[in-house]
């Protein structure tokens, strides 16, 4: 996280002050210029707010202030190719905050038009939230405009800005109580030509799943109905998440219907693993179908949590077709290693298959770190 937190530092810092002097004649940015040495001990959403605060503070200072100037301003700024990259972040903070305190209703409209200027140097998927927050039903309608626009940064940010559950970003609860809200922005999106705007696309549509399974699955079903060469990924890739709880309208999207198979128990090449090791273990599957079958297999590792509960988490195996009678051994190795996304913790650990969304066995082994 420390080489994610130096993406605002020092220079870029003092760079934007030198940026804005130069757009903006007469105007000191001492505030910039005092914080930009103070960032160190911060993390970058700390960062990020820090410098905001000090461009609202030097804004602040200038007679008449107020959204308008900061716009200006940060408009003229994008005359010069250095006003970009992260440090963009707390500069669309900032137009932010000064949009919402103004009373009109054309410094709210103003505001979203920016971010549009902005996203191609950064995007502005983060300070967006704030005016959803403020005016839903207004920041839709101006955003569903985007899907349309020339620019694929643009048409990202209107998928990206309005996830349930954007990562690094303040929820907003309202796109959460009413999850049909932003689906014509993804109806409009989904067969983008952008690579880079068919994957946002898709990480809503899985967002959308956590709290509104049905509405992704009709969705997505939706989509396969009338699709292009990349609408079977963006659907796989945004139900990926039904797909590992077993969803079963999930899965049959996907072509895995309910089967008859028979599992034998999980062979396990140790039964206490001493981290750091891998655990292989391996099974046989068969379809007892009288009709051929498409199986997704996945695998649940239950991991034992500090106060010596299990939580699983589920893994990709195969995804594969049995004939009627046919049996596969299937094997995998998995690691039990250090991890900064994970904490091990000792003691009693399970393995389970999970084949179309359906359990199969419980094998236990230990743990030893």
């Amino acid at each position: 996280m420390g080489a994610m937190n130096e993406l605002i530092n020092r220079g870029n810092v003092q760079a934007l002050a030198g940026i804005l002097a130069n757009r903006a004649p007469g105007t000191r940015w001492s505030s910039v210029m005092a914080v930009a040495s103070g960032l160190s001990e911060l993390s970058l959403r700390g960062r990020t707010d820090k410098v905001s605060a000090a461009l609202l503070a030097d804004f602040r200072q200038i007679p008449g202030s107020d959204f308008s100037t900061a716009a200006v301003t940060f408009r003229a700024a994008l005359a010069d190719p250095g006003f970009k990259g992260w440090v963009l972040w707390p500069v669309s903070e900032a137009a932010v905050t000064l949009a919402l305190e103004s009373d009109s209703g054309t410094d709210f409209a103003d505001c979203l038009a920016l971010l549009t200027e902005l996203t191609p140097r950064l995007t502005g998927e983060f300070a967006i939230r704030r005016l959803i927050a403020r005016d839903v039903d207004a920041s839709l309608r101006a955003v569903l405009g985007w899907t349309g626009h020339p620019d694929e940064h643009v048409r990202r940010l209107a998928s990206e800005g309005t996830r349930a559950y954007l990562p690094w970003a303040v929820r907003i609860p309202a796109l959460i109580q009413q999850p049909e809200a932003t689906l014509p922005i993804l109806n409009a999106l989904y067969r983008d030509p952008s690579d880079y705007v068919r994957r946002s696309v898709a990480n809503h549509l899985n967002d959308l799943a956590r709290h509104a399974p049905e509405a992704a699955v009709s969705t997505a079903a939706h989509w396969l109905a009338a699709p292009d060469a990349n609408t079977a990924w963006v659907v796989r890739h945004g139900l990926r998440t039904l797909i590992k709880k077993g969803h079963p309208g999930a899965l049959a999207l996907q072509g895995f219907a309910p089967a008859s198979v028979a599992v034998t128990a999980l062979r396990l090449d140790r039964q206490v693993v001493a981290m750091p090791a891998d655990l292989r273990f391996e099974f046989d599957i068969s379809n007892t179908g009288a009709a051929e079958a498409r199986l997704s297999v996945d695998y649940a590792v239950h991991y034992r949590k500090a106060n010596g509960s299990q939580s699983a988490k589920i893994f990709k195996l195969a995804a594969l077709t049995l004939a009627s009678g046919e049996t596969r051994t299937l094997a995998k190795r998995h690691a039990f290693r250090p991890m900064t996304t994970r904490v091990h913790h000792a003691g009693l650990h399970a393995l389970e298959l999970q084949i179309n969304g359906i359990r199969h066995g419980h094998t236990e082994f230990d743990v030893r770190t």
